[in-house]
């Protein structure tokens, strides 16, 4: 997330329990210090019966730090509610990602591009491959790549994951971005990048859980194809669903067929997923997510 200085903004999301006045309150909040909202979205969830909002602050008319905008807001987050969960990002700040890839390049390209123009709103820091097949793509691109042999044997890759933990901490990183990794990370590490690891799935979950679900959807003579961007969780391929998107097949259409044209939807969602996350746009509850699209 960057800005230039004439609009750069305060972002702040917010989860809590309904009730009336939430949104009198935080607009209030803001207009008592002269604040200009320039973008808000709001969601009431019947279901459950949270209401969720995220609100864009434009940064040069707030007139005090954004320490002090946070320590402010932090009393009316609490008179909501003592659940509240909040928080206030500054679009100026350098987000930053490390990927995690494993031999397909396809997605790991995408967002090297995408990075290198400017379009992704994060710098990607580096590269962590359990194969040493991307290194020259992601160099490439100025990019630190770094190789961790994984063991055959899953029950020997325990110091493999700490080697990749390690390195990934080493970047403080807003995304860890499973792109096409190819590896179940352990419940210790989905816990330890929990809200940050993001992984994208090549099937439009929760249908062809696991591996080779192009060949599963083949074999079941599905008409439509597609990609599941979700957060990573202890329980495989079922964390909160950020972002899918679905293209259609017919029978003349081959596995190999579906591969190809699953890889170009794989591309989008996750690019347009990570988007959202380093933006703000999506605030989780429970298995569900609330995207501000």
């Amino acid at each position: 997330m960057s800005s230039t200085s004439d609009d750069r903004r305060y972002v702040l999301t917010l989860g809590c329990p309904d009730r009336p006045g939430i949104i009198a309150r935080i607009t209030s909040f803001i207009a008592e210090f002269g604040g200009s909202i320039v973008e808000a979205g709001y969601h009431s969830d019947r279901e459950s019966g949270w209401f969720f909002t995220r609100q864009a602050i434009l940064a040069p008319t707030v007139p005090f730090p954004l320490d002090e905008l946070r320590a402010r807001f932090a009393a009316v987050a609490a008179e909501l509610s003592p659940e509240t969960d909040w928080q206030v990002l500054d679009s100026a700040a350098r987000r930053r990602a490390v990927l995690l890839v494993s031999k397909d390049g396809h997605c790991l390209h995408d967002l090297l591009g995408r990075a290198a123009s400017g379009e992704l709103p994060a710098t990607i820091e580096a590269v962590v491959g359990n194969h040493p097949d991307l290194a020259d793509m992601t160099r490439a691109h100025g990019v630190k790549f770094h190789h961790v042999p994984f063991p055959r044997d899953p029950a020997e890759r325990g110091p493999a994951f700490e080697q990749v933990r390690a390195l990934v901490d080493a970047h403080e990183p807003d995304a860890v971005v499973l792109a096409r990794f190819m590896q179940v990370l352990p419940a210790a590490l989905c816990e330890h990048w929990a809200g940050r690891a993001i992984n994208i799935h090549h099937s439009f979950l929760p249908s062809f859980v696991g591996a080779r679900p192009y060949h599963q959807a083949f074999a079941r003579g599905v008409k439509l194809i597609g990609a599941t961007c979700h957060y990573v969780t202890p329980e495989l391929d079922a964390g909160p669903i950020i972002e899918q998107d679905v293209t259609r097949i017919d029978h003349a259409d081959t596995a190999r067929d579906m591969v190809r044209q699953g890889r170009d939807i794989e591309r989008v969602v996750l690019a347009r997923g990570l988007r959202w996350h380093l933006e703000g746009r999506v605030l989780v509850h429970g298995r569900r997510t609330v995207v501000f699209d």
